[in-house]
């Protein structure tokens, strides 16, 4: 019996490590096919120039540009310019988020206010934000406050859309055994509509999070003193090629880090949510 339970207690011990050593290996093949495209990009991004694929003049190889980072970071003049446009654009990404999903949700929970405004947002939803930068400018300058509202109005659409799609596709069945309960519309919206809601949301709020860099790095090219759009714009206007690449990829780290962090926000607060697959 003494010899039976120890390899009972001896079985985990075993399967632990084993077991350990396989989910580690399994990350490892996965990081390595998710991160295959982009090393193959760069790999052809540093060749190219080199074997005369490319002009070096105009697309300097990948090492080049890390040089120039690293030297525009160690200047200060890249911590400089990020924080300026991270100001901006967080600023404009966190307004609109907050006037946008409970506009959203208004708008996708009663129908009068739907109709009321349902020509207005066709008529604003297919106006680009870049054509109405100069109206911006126009009317508030070429301060931070315009930058800040361009970025407002462009991130604000792709969340006001999601958000009303979100709550107009709730699952009718849940609305009809919620509304068998006796449940005041209050607690039904608190319960059953904003819970089913989260993900389409939040597909709404990532897409403004790219939004909001790139129109702002556009917006930046107009105006501004300081900023990754100003960064890259001088840069080019210099003939800094390999600075104005530099800024470019910081900007792309930038859009990759904030949709990781969002697509991190949105499993915690969807956490509650059984997998399709069982």
């Amino acid at each position: 019996m003494s010899g039976a339970g120890s390899l009972r207690q001896g079985a985990p011990r075993g399967v632990k490590p084993r077991f350990a050593v396989r989910r580690l290996l399994h990350r490892l093949v996965k990081g390595g096919t998710r991160s295959a495209a982009v090393v193959a990009l760069l790999l052809l991004w540093e060749t190219a120039p080199r074997l005369g694929l490319a002009d070096r003049t105009f697309l300097p190889p990948f090492s080049e540009v890390v040089v120039a980072w690293w030297q525009l970071a160690e200047s200060g003049q890249l911590a400089d310019h990020t924080l300026a446009s991270l100001g901006r654009s967080l600023s404009g990404f966190g307004i609109a988020v907050a006037v946008a999903v409970p506009l959203g949700l208004l708008i996708g929970w009663y129908r009068r206010v739907a109709d009321l405004l349902g020509p207005l947002l066709e008529v604003f939803r297919n106006t680009a934000a870049l054509a109405l930068l100069p109206v911006f400018v126009l009317l508030l300058g070429i301060g931070e406050t315009s930058k800040v509202s361009i970025v407002v109005y462009a991130c604000t659409w792709p969340v006001v859309l999601n958000t009303i799609s979100a709550v107009r596709s709730v699952d009718p069945t849940l609305l009809r055994l919620a509304r068998s309960m006796d449940l005041p519309p209050l607690r039904l919206f608190q319960k059953v509509i904003l819970p089913a809601s989260v993900p389409a949301v939040f597909t709404g709020v990532r897409l403004a999070g790219a939004v909001s860099v790139l129109v702002l790095v556009a917006a930046e090219m107009i105006g501004a003193k300081a900023g990754l759009g100003y960064l890259i714009n001088a840069s080019q206007y210099n003939f800094a090629i390999p600075q104005m690449y530099a800024g470019i990829v910081t900007v792309s780290a930038i859009g990759v880090l904030f949709n990781h962090l969002l697509v991190v926000l949105e499993r915690r607060l969807s956490s509650w949510r059984v997998p399709s697959d069982g």
